[in-house]
């Protein structure tokens, strides 16, 4: 792969919702949620001061922004998982992840981050593959986006650990790091 032909905001590609969502592809999500914080360590192993406040892309978030932005992403997500399974379709409250991404924290070590959302994954993980079918189609109602089914939460995060993972792995090989 010529790495001047990706899309830098894109690397992987842009989520795309699949008509049918199989016990396959729910399963395949479930492993790249349990294998994300082992991708984001190598991603960030041995990455200096200067180049974890490398942004990825001319205008994109430094690579430690990243890495607390995906900290931040998949908290929210995992709750709202847990919300879907214990009410209704509740209605969820978005967050500016921008702004987020620009709060005093968003200036500390990346190992928090990265032991956080390890611990996370694991909850989430194990979460996910107790879930009987029923469960698997209840979902929450985002104000913007609409009603979301945990089984396509699960794929759309599956995608975003990809994505922002990439993101840094492009970097450093454009860097030569």
């Amino acid at each position: 792969m010529i790495l001047s032909a990706v899309d830098p905001r894109y690397p992987v590609g842009k989520f795309e919702k699949p008509e049918i969502i199989t016990p396959d592809d729910r399963l395949a999500a479930i492993t790249t949620l349990a294998e994300l914080p082992e991708q984001m360590r190598n991603a960030v192993n041995e990455l200096d001061s200067t180049q974890l406040s490398t942004p990825y892309r001319d205008g994109g978030w430094t690579v430690r922004q990243l890495v607390h932005h995906v900290a931040d992403s998949h908290m929210n997500a995992f709750i709202r998982v847990r919300l879907a399974l214990t009410e209704d379709w509740p209605a969820i409250k978005p967050y500016d992840e921008k702004s987020w991404a620009t709060l005093h924290d968003a200036t500390a070590p990346v190992e928090w981050s990265l032991e956080l959302i390890e611990s996370l994954h694991a909850r989430w993980v194990m979460l996910l593959q107790s879930l009987d079918e029923q469960q698997w189609q209840r979902g929450f109602r985002h104000p913007e986006n609409g009603p979301t089914t945990v089984e396509l939460a699960t794929l759309q995060y599956a995608w975003h650990s990809r994505h922002h993972t990439a993101h840094i792995t492009h970097l450093r090989a454009k860097e030569d790091w």
